[in-house]
């Protein structure tokens, strides 16, 4: 099995909408990013699977830069 964490490309995102009044599974996906509250970041494995998360939840996050 290869390292792929190693020479992966990484994306940090930003949370900058509110999760109130917002569907349970949008919520839910927030928190499958590792985001919870406002303005906070965190940077993840730019992967198939985290790319339809953010695109599920764009309105609510921003992606911060993509290295």
């Amino acid at each position: 099995m290869a390292d792929t964490t190693s020479a992966g490309k990484t994306i940090t995102v930003e949370q900058i909408g509110s999760p109130l009044r917002r569907p349970n599974d949008q919520r839910q996906t927030l928190i499958g990013l590792g985001l919870n509250k406002m303005h906070r970041r965190t940077t993840l494995e730019d992967t198939p699977s985290v790319r339809g998360m953010i695109a599920k939840v764009s309105h609510l996050v921003r992606v911060v830069d993509g290295v």
